[in-house]
């Protein structure tokens, strides 16, 4: 079975971990918010779609890595 690399499991914490803090910062309130991961990959989700489809900047593995499985589905994570 094929495994994410800790290079690109270091980029998608990274992404995750950049959108949560830009969530922090944009709440106006003292209300702490928790990671929610379905929140973050909402966000994320549409970001990939401005740099990677839109802007055409990089490829959607380079923006967020997976593992491409051979019946075509992505996996994620490790």
């Amino acid at each position: 079975m094929k495994t994410l690399t800790n290079l690109e499991i270091s980029r998608q914490d990274y992404v995750d971990g950049v959108i949560f803090k830009f969530i922090q910062s944009l709440n106006p309130t003292k209300q702490p918010i928790g990671w929610d991961i379905e929140m973050i990959g909402d966000i994320r989700d549409t970001i990939e779609d401005w740099i990677v489809a839109k802007m055409k900047i990089c490829t959607e593995k380079d923006f967020y890595p997976y593992i491409e499985e051979e019946n075509g589905n992505q996996r994620n994570s490790n």
